[in-house]
């Protein structure tokens, strides 16, 4: 019995943790437009780095539509 109730807080515990990754990885996704305007006003990022980058992401959507990956959501701005 403590073996099994021991076996269910590692569970809970690594839930926990792949939830808090989850949540780091949002945030993280969350800034890469921000980076992207940056990169865009300082002059490092120009329209044919934009333009192969949109089209990297629509590859990406199209072939995880294709496998049939069914979370796959729309990249944010398109």
């Amino acid at each position: 019995e403590e073996r099994r109730a021991l076996a269910v807080a590692m569970e809970q515990e690594f839930k926990a943790e792949a939830q808090n990754q989850r949540a780091k990885v949002i945030a993280a996704e969350a800034q890469v437009p921000l980076a992207m305007a940056e990169a865009f006003r300082s002059g490092n990022l120009g329209i044919m780095d934009y333009q192969r980058y949109r089209n990297l992401e629509a590859d990406t959507s199209m072939r995880q539509a294709i496998a049939g990956k069914s979370d796959s959501a729309p990249p944010a701005g398109a």
